[in-house]
């Protein structure tokens, strides 16, 4: 692109963003907005007349003082974005942690199936093979202390 080209663009993408209308960004009134707006990169912005770049910034300054709700909405926007983040990482490490209780868990079980298996093992061995003859023991109860 031409400077002009670009320098058209950033003054459309400006136009854009003041009027609350943008079509390529969020609509925040920064430089990297303004830059996405217009499909440039920031090196365009920083390369365009001093001149364009005062309107920018009284711009952005006017607009901001003219709206001070969308200052405390922003503020709020980022607030809940850094709650949300850290409620992301704290259910995350909950999650590690539960993973981690599910795998001892089922190393438990394989052992105590394992076990079983073995005992089972060692009572058709006693009982040769003929386990109708064995008879299995009620549970016993534990009674209060």
């Amino acid at each position: 692109m031409t400077r002009a080209v670009t320098q058209t663009r950033l003054e459309q993408a400006l136009t854009r963003l003041l009027a609350g209308q943008p079509t390529g960004s969020d609509g925040a009134l920064t430089i990297s907005s303004l830059c996405r707006e217009a499909g440039v990169g920031r090196d365009s912005y920083y390369r365009s007349p001093q001149q364009f770049k005062d309107t920018v910034v009284a711009a952005f300054v006017r607009r901001e003082a003219q709206q001070p709700e969308l200052v405390a909405l922003r503020e709020e926007v980022a607030t809940l974005k850094r709650e949300k983040k850290q409620t992301a990482q704290d259910n995350a490490h909950t999650v590690r942690e539960l993973e981690n209780t599910i795998r001892i868990y089922a190393n438990q079980i394989q052992v105590l199936t394992l076990r079983n298996a073995e005992l089972e093992d060692q009572l058709h061995q006693r009982a040769g093979h003929d386990v109708s003859t064995i008879r299995v023991a009620p549970a016993r109860t534990v009674t209060g202390a």
